[in-house]
């Protein structure tokens, strides 16, 4: 059995293989790359010139190595710590974000319709992670753990330091790459930030998803008071706004609770608009199909002040009126239907109207929604308003600077479904979690999220220390447990899930994957191949996700004489741990009822589980002889 790889996905050797797969005259022996012949493949679009418009700084070929490198370390769940385990799909994840986007690469990429962020803005006392090429988790474990006797992190980010911007973009760079990754086709990502470092994140999202991918910035007036220092009263904040890609992008439109109408009949309330088109590249001469009459009975006056139209002239109906011009160019403009789509609606959604002593066609408009605007305002997302609904919900001021739920409520609205995967990996106080709860509410939907965070202790002399809250995390999971007790008090007929399952990063469950090659051999010859004080669960949780496939999977536990059996999303992967593993778990597996074709099931056996190697070969061959692929096979 070929022992299975406990690493992450290998970003870089996927690029390579969907490069391969594009260009496959452009690979020669050994899969190695001919770049002159990729150009010559490419044609006209290679840059060969020596100077050109380019983003760098010191250290970002390093946070490009940093993305690609896999990691070796571990999800491991945390039942105490979750709301509802057993009935949830929400995930709550504390631990370093690159780690933690590195072990989601295999099981979520292109399954997050939305990432919303908060990053440090990095103001010149925010923690920036220093991230360590070499070994990843180690280098986590380790600065996690320095802080000093008050509690304040040791790496935080002085404006005296001389890397100041260049320390906050090799942090930043490698995830936004991953996340990118983890996006639908038609996903978007949302980034807040301010004055600090707006320009170089905007560059720095313009070269990971594409300039042309760039939706726009909001200006969110966030102090509408001002902060009086300096030389201006700052107002506001910034979120970027980056598609995955611009032309799958679909973005709902807002109900627009300031709207009012004018007019109403039968069918509603209405307010209405000119018919012709006012862009001037639209003509008669390009579109002559929209250049035609219609004909006003003059005579029709109804109490509205609307005349019925015809498309044919005759005695009743004698006014012709036809598109104007524009007043600029004196372009000829078109209507925006044509004669078959005028003909089903007229006098219903069309009529003619006087304006200032012209006849003009006049469509009926009755939507009530308008897509977002680029500028948001309104108390409901200031930070003063974040701020207090922290502090009403966990009685008392434990947490600075909250992010407003009906701030993150309007971005998700404009781009998630109600059936989307929502993601923050800079989750704080998990502010989206709580929008995302309330916005299922809202809607009657069924979004899920997964919330990343550092777990960053809390100031030995802030209020959230003195109430118990030792760490970020400890904030964010009991606001997200009062969220959801408050909207099933307040809405107990609301079919909502408010729970979520809790993961903690650390090292691999597998003592092979966590040691130095110097002392594998040492390792290996250890009674056990797991690592003392992990949990079944624990080594569980690790190989699905590092076989691909998300930590809300179903699990089923079949007890065996002497070993557990796994069964996964009813069969499509199945993990044998324990002793007494022979062919009899073979037949378990084969046997086990479900509609998966054989070929395409995974097996996963503790390979310490067999008594030898004749019970590991015939385990296998009885595997084969019953469809299974040897490939999908693998010992641990």
């Amino acid at each position: 059995m070929e022992e299975l790889s406990g690493t992450s996905k290998d970003i870089l050797k996927d690029n390579i293989s969907k490069l391969q797969r594009i260009f496959p005259e452009a690979f020669e022996d050994n899969n190695k790359i001919n770049f002159e012949k990729l150009q010559e493949l490419l044609g006209n679009d290679v840059d060969n010139s020596q100077e050109r418009y380019d983003f760098t700084w010191n250290g970002k070929k390093q946070a490009i190595k940093i993305s690609n490198t896999p990691t070796m370390a571990t999800l491991r769940p945390n039942k105490e710590k979750s709301e509802n385990w057993g009935g949830t799909d929400n995930l709550y994840i504390e631990g370093d974000n690159l780690e933690v986007l590195k072990l989601l690469q295999k099981s979520y990429t292109e399954k997050i319709k939305v990432i919303y962020i908060d990053p440090p803005y990095n103001t010149g006392h925010d923690f920036i992670y220093k991230d360590d090429f070499s070994n990843g988790i180690d280098n986590y474990l380790e600065q996690t753990a320095q802080v000093d006797s008050n509690g304040n992190q040791l790496q935080t980010n002085m404006e005296s330091n001389g890397r100041f911007h260049t320390d906050w973009l090799n942090m930043m760079y490698p995830r936004l790459r991953l996340a990118r990754n983890l996006l639908t086709q038609d996903g978007a990502i949302f980034i807040s930030i301010d004055d600090n470092e707006y320009v170089n994140l905007k560059k720095m999202c313009d070269e990971i998803f594409g300039e042309v991918n760039f939706e726009g910035t909001f200006i969110v007036k966030s102090t509408p008071n001002a902060r009086d220092y300096g030389h201006i009263g700052k107002m506001h904040e910034y979120i970027l706004f980056y598609s995955k890609n611009s032309e799958l992008l679909k973005t709902h439109a807002l109900e627009d609770k300031n709207k009012r109408f004018k007019y109403c009949d039968e069918r509603g309330k209405y307010n209405i608009h000119p018919l012709y088109n006012s862009n001037e590249s639209f003509t008669n001469e390009n579109r002559p199909n929209l250049f035609y009459p219609f004909f006003v009975d003059v005579n029709s006056k109804n109490s509205d002040g609307f005349y019925n139209i015809s498309l044919t002239k005759s005695k009743k109906y004698t006014k012709p009126v036809y598109p104007p011009k524009s007043q600029k160019n004196n372009v000829q403009f078109v209507w925006r239907w044509g004669k078959e789509k005028s003909q089903k609606y007229i006098n219903e959604e069309i009529m003619g109207a006087n304006i200032n002593g012209e006849y003009k066609i006049v469509q009926k408009m009755r939507n009530t929604k308008k897509i977002i605007r680029s500028i948001i305002e309104g108390k409901d997302v200031t930070s003063r308003k974040g701020t207090a609904e922290v502090e009403s919900l966990m009685n008392g001021k434990i947490f600075s600077f909250p992010k407003p739920v009906e701030l993150i409520k309007l971005l998700l609205s404009t781009e998630s479904d109600d059936d989307s995967l929502i993601l923050d990996f800079f989750s704080g106080s998990s502010t989206t979690a709580d929008a995302v709860m309330q916005l299922n509410v809202e809607d009657n939907g069924n979004r899920k999220y997964i919330m990343v965070q550092l777990p960053e202790k809390t100031s030995e002399h802030s209020v959230a220390f003195k109430d118990g809250y030792k760490t970020i995390p400890k904030i964010a999971e009991e606001r997200i447990r009062r969220s959801g007790k408050k909207i099933k008090y307040n809405h107990p007929d609301a079919n909502i899930d408010t729970g979520f399952k809790v993961f903690t990063l650390d090292k691999s469950n597998i003592r092979r994957w966590n040691t130095s090659p110097d002392k594998l051999v040492e390792q290996l010859n250890l009674i056990s191949n797991f690592v003392d004080g992990r949990s079944m669960d624990d080594v569980v949780y690790e190989l699905l996700l590092k076989q691909g496939l998300p930590l809300t999977s179903k699990i089923e536990k079949i007890q065996l004489n002497n070993c557990d059996l796994f069964v996964i999303n009813e069969g499509k992967l199945f993990i044998a741990l324990g002793n007494g593993i022979d062919a009899d778990v073979a037949k378990n597996i084969i046997h086990y009822d479900n509609d998966n074709d054989k070929g395409e099931i995974s097996v996963i056996f503790q390979d310490q589980g067999f008594a030898n190697d004749a019970d590991k070969l015939n385990t296998l061959e009885t595997l084969k002889s019953n469809g299974f692929k040897e490939e999908n096979v693998f010992s641990v």
